[in-house]
């Protein structure tokens, strides 16, 4: 049957909203196919803002991969503000679209994008308005499938009893397997319902079905064991790994949105991984391992997706993207191809030793010299020992003395507080180090505008981590802690005013927290939030901790557990842990080993990047297949010249 558009019903609500473009859709770089033309219909949501979502690389790239098979239609949803929620209820408009404006209850999937575990409310709040059963257990054959991905998937526990499946790593092959499968139990007149579908993904081994898993419980409440409860369902789950990442130059269409947006710029994804090792970083243990995109092969993203959107700025993304083997003949090469133009190039934070002049004045080659950022992420010695991220204070002295001997005159340094066997001293050397940078840089240019801006951090340990059996910081020690800092900041009164201090309260890190590490049980405390008027946790003006925990007691009464056991409780070696049945490839032996090296402090060993050394056993290539793949390739970009013609650049050849 055809499926109407719901506009008709929803344009007359726009002027009773704020910022009603970002629901009206038709973005330069929008697909809108033929909703007849198609045997299969994706819906895929970011579960955050339109502002926060449309610029979303993950969503933009499975938009594009699903729309440009024949048959396969996709299209975009985001969370909408209480104000518009309230009145859809009220005049019956669902969940919709924006692309055509169709209801999402009407698509065969509705696939979440999970960045973050704070949009699971904005979930259940998407399919209460879609008319969708929010449990996977009540739906019928003519409700879609909810399929979760992103970096929350890797622990998708908390949503289980909401979400029909889950993929666990990259998402492009992934997208096309379940289109496949969908395809033909939909042609073989959908024999089996919903079970049937269900079962033929689950038996790939790489579609995580919750429904298919019994968890049992210890009288402690820890978990006693995960098992199958279907023949052929695997006892493990296995990541997608996407390799050669010239093969998939996606988005090539990126989306320009008609609303403000938080990233306003073309991004292209230079290389995906990171094997640096620092132990607090889920993403970079589980998008191991690392795979570099080509000179050429970024090149040509970069010509094709300016060309499409007009955008001024091109973002060079990765998790450490100054590590690309040819980071520097990437940007020289870029900037001699746009120099006269006004395209910029940006790189996100950069590590401290990975940072030189040349790298930076390439960057900034047509004027714009914003603020740089570094991401020291601990304040003393002792504690980036800790966590293996090996930058001595020499080495940040050096680096921000060069960048404000250069013409910089704006540092931004990144730190976490509440990091395993952290001190008072620990976080309290932030200010000293913030001390030293300032009179360094007034050193070295005789100048007084020098600012240095400290960004601060609460840490949540994270699955597939070594520091997944860590205790979490209590909010309490983590606000006493950051009070302390801001009282040594402010003390000195020469370098007062030349340093900012920005930081967020230990409330919100203790919910994410939660919902990071959480079991199945943890799912009753989302719904009852939820049904409390929970909604963007990830914005502090709608968070609300004290719904949270008032939430999570009534929810978890009749439980041997409670938010402290899921945050401020240290796991031990033989504890089974809720994500210990999907497979990241990381081996969970050498995780707990690593996890030992960090608490031996200074007896510990650093673990180098296994790019540059020999291997060091974290099992991800031989259990996933796959290998590192980096450069250099020796190559170069061409064309070296531009043509500017009235501000527009004209280039002189192809992409190499």
């Amino acid at each position: 049957m055809p499926v109407e558009s719901v506009f008709s019903r929803l344009e007359p609500l726009l002027p009773q909203v704020q910022k009603p473009i970002q629901y009206v859709g038709g973005e330069l770089g929008s697909t809108a196919k033929d909703w007849d033309a198609c045997d299969v219909r994706w819906a895929l949501m970011y579960p955050d803002a339109y502002e926060v979502g449309v610029p979303n690389q993950g969503t933009m790239i499975l938009y594009e991969v699903l729309n440009e098979q024949d048959g396969v239609l996709a299209e975009r949803t985001y969370a909408v503000w209480p104000d518009l929620a309230a009145l859809m209820r009220e005049h019956g408009v669902p969940q919709f679209t924006v692309d055509s404006h169709r209801p999402v209850g009407a698509f065969d999937v509705l696939g979440l994008s999970f960045s973050t575990e704070l949009g699971y409310t904005n979930m259940l709040e998407a399919l209460d308005l879609a008319g969708v059963p929010l449990e996977a257990r009540e739906r019928t054959l003519d409700d879609p499938f909810v399929v979760a991905g992103g970096h929350a998937a890797f622990n998708p526990e908390p949503v289980a009893d909401f979400i029909d499946a889950a993929v666990v790593g990259d998402g492009e092959q992934a997208v096309l397997e379940i289109t496949a499968i969908l395809r033909a139990w939909k042609a073989e007149g959908r024999p089996g319902g919903r079970e049937e579908l269900l079962l033929r993904l689950a038996r790939t081994g790489g579609v995580y079905v919750p429904a298919f898993y019994d968890v049992d419980y210890l009288p402690d409440g820890r978990i006693r064991r995960v098992v199958p409860n279907r023949p052929g369902v695997p006892w493990r789950v296995s990541k997608h790994t996407v390799m050669d990442l010239d093969a998939w130059p996606y988005p090539k269409q990126p989306l320009v949105p008609l609303a403000e947006s938080v990233h306003e710029r073309m991004s292209v994804e230079i290389f995906r991984g990171c094997t640096r090792g620092c132990r607090f970083c889920q993403a970079g243990m589980i998008t191991r391992p690392v795979r570099e995109r080509s000179i050429e092969g970024i090149g040509a993203m970069v010509e094709k997706g300016l060309a499409a959107t007009g955008f001024e700025e091109v973002g060079l993304l990765s998790l450490s993207s100054a590590d690309h083997s040819e980071i520097g003949d990437i940007t020289k090469g870029l900037a001699d191809r746009y120099e006269g133009t006004q395209t910029s190039l940006s790189l996100p934070s950069t590590r401290v030793d990975a940072f030189n002049v040349d790298l930076a004045n390439e960057l900034t080659r047509n004027g714009r010299r914003s603020g740089l950022t570094f991401a020291p992420e601990g304040g003393s010695e002792r504690i980036r020992k800790v966590i293996n991220k090996m930058v001595t204070e020499d080495d940040l002295l050096r680096t921000v003395t060069t960048a404000y001997a250069n013409g910089w005159r704006q540092v931004k340094l990144y730190f976490m507080c509440g990091l395993p066997t952290e001190t008072d001293e620990d976080v309290l050397q932030i200010a000293e180090l913030a001390r030293k940078v300032i009179k360094a840089g007034r050193e070295v240019t005789g100048r007084n505008d020098i600012r240095c801006t400290v960004s601060i951090g609460g840490f949540v340990p994270k699955p597939h981590t070594p520091f997944q059996w860590a205790p979490q910081l209590g909010h309490e020690e983590t606000d006493a802690r950051l009070a302390k800092l801001r009282d040594a900041v402010r003390s000195d009164r020469s370098t007062a005013r030349a340093v900012g201090f920005r930081y967020h309260d230990g409330k919100p890190g203790i919910v994410e927290g939660l919902l990071s590490r959480g079991d199945r049980r943890v799912g009753k405390v989302v719904r009852a939030v939820w049904e409390d008027g929970g909604r963007f946790d990830g914005w502090s003006e709608h968070f609300s901790f004290e719904r949270w925990m008032r939430c999570a007691e009534r929810a978890l009464a009749d439980e041997p557990v409670d938010v402290d056991w899921y945050t401020v409780r240290e796991r031990e070696q033989n504890e089974v842990l809720p994500w210990d049945h999907l497979d990241s490839g990381l081996d969970k032996d050498w995780l707990w080993d690593d996890w030992q090296e960090a608490l031996a402090g200074d007896d510990g060993a650093e673990v180098e990047d296994c790019r540059w050394t020999p291997c060091f056993d974290c099992g991800v290539c031989p259990q996933m297949g796959t290998d590192i793949q980096v450069g250099p390739t020796g190559r170069t970009l061409l064309p070296v010249t531009s043509i500017t013609s009235g501000g527009k650049q004209l280039l002189a050849g192809g992409a190499g």
